[in-house]
């Protein structure tokens, strides 16, 4: 108990250094929250990604279309349960700002597999039965302030001209990471407007969502699906839903590991704090601990002082880490706008403070302790400073 006062009466006797070095954990540590909780909402769309879904695009790239042929033998593969198919349609509303991911698909298929977005069944009856409806997320409707029945323009950018929607649906999401700032509309309008106005780009999709009876049969299914249109013109790569958002993951991965990198230098740079605060702290206590030693004090009781103050002050800085972790990032993820959908704190962000916190509180008073236990008493009482 009598090392417990000791610590606490140690630790705010310089009660300015001691708040700035609090201050300067808790920056840090909300600064690895926030750059952590980017890297988790870079994949959330790959946590999302179910293993009953596979994906086919053109094998050249996604850019380049498939015939709407291929769906009828898609079917006919051992293990499909359900095909789909879809658009980038990359629509802009009123302003290029407006940025949202927006797709054409098959209004009677695409929701059965999509399950994680959730439609009433009134609301997905009236977008099946109106050719120009449309169903957007609740995090896009608000955005936007769009209710159903509310027509909606948007300006084709891949499929010149403007087009009109009349919103019929607002879906929610089945778990926490799904995207809820997408828009959708039926392929069967695109297909028939392409045929009067383009045709020799009617009939075509942008990629099928496959529903398969057994992910464990999944790498099976890819196979046959691409032996199928093998040596065809629009040769064809099926991968796993997960795959498929890996890949375009794939082309910032230099981005993903340079932030990860930061955020390891961050806990470097805590220890650096912390470990000076810790070094100033023991050079000025030197001769109070040669006064202890004098009074029986042994090495590990001048231990206890030094990493118990050490590690106050770390734990004192997660613990405000903690507590401001949630309103900064709430922050952060409005003022990113819509470029992550997806951005939450992950919960086991917490453990990771704690353990950091402990590692920077050991680590800085490893260094300043020894040094303490070291010098004589004689050569303790000499000291001026």
């Amino acid at each position: 108990m009598f090392i417990l006062k000791l610590v606490l009466r140690n630790t705010f006797r310089h009660k300015l250094r001691t708040a700035l070095t609090i201050l300067s954990i808790v920056i840090a540590l909300v600064a690895f929250g926030l750059l952590r909780t980017v890297i988790r909402s870079w994949y959330a769309g790959v946590e999302a990604s179910s293993a009953s879904r596979l994906v086919t695009r053109n094998a050249i790239s996604l850019t380049f279309p498939l015939p709407l042929s291929y769906r009828d033998k898609i079917r006919g593969v051992d293990g499909v349960k359900t095909v789909s198919y879809g658009n980038w349609f990359g629509g802009i509303y009123k302003d290029r700002k407006n940025f949202f991911a927006n797709f054409a698909v098959d209004h009677k298929t695409y929701f059965q597999l999509q399950s994680e977005f959730i439609l009433t069944p009134q609301e997905h009856d009236a977008f099946v039965r109106d050719r120009k409806g449309c169903v957007v997320g609740q995090k896009l409707a608000k955005k936007f302030g769009w209710e159903i029945g509310d027509s909606i323009p948007l300006e084709g950018t891949i499929f010149p001209g403007t087009w009109e929607f009349v919103l019929r649906g607002i879906y929610t999401g089945k778990e926490k990471n799904t995207d809820e700032s997408l828009f959708f509309f039926q392929w069967d309008y695109l297909n028939e407007t392409l045929k009067k106005t383009m045709p020799l780009r009617a009939d075509k999709v942008g990629f099928y969502m496959i529903g398969v009876n057994d992910p464990g049969r999944a790498v099976d299914i890819t196979v046959a699906v691409d032996r199928l249109f093998k040596n065809s013109l629009a040769e064809t790569l099926t991968e796993t839903e997960k795959a498929f958002q890996l890949s375009f993951i794939s082309m910032s991965e230099a981005v993903i590991i340079a932030i990860r990198l930061v955020s390891f230098v961050v806990i470097i740079i805590i220890m650096a704090v912390a470990a000076n605060t810790m070094a100033m702290t023991v050079r000025e206590r030197t001769r109070e601990y040669a006064v202890f030693k004098t009074l029986g004090f042994g090495a590990f009781r001048i231990m206890a002082m030094i990493f118990g103050e050490s590690l106050l002050i770390t734990m004192t800085g997660c613990v405000l880490g903690v507590v401001l972790t949630y309103p900064a990032a709430g922050a952060f993820g409005r003022a990113l706008g819509d470029y992550f959908p997806v951005f939450e704190v992950d919960k086991n962000i917490f453990a990771v403070y704690a353990a950091a916190s402990l590692l920077v509180g050991i680590t800085a008073a490893v260094f300043p302790a020894w040094k303490a236990i070291r010098i004589t008493i004689a050569e303790g009482l000499r000291r001026i400073e």
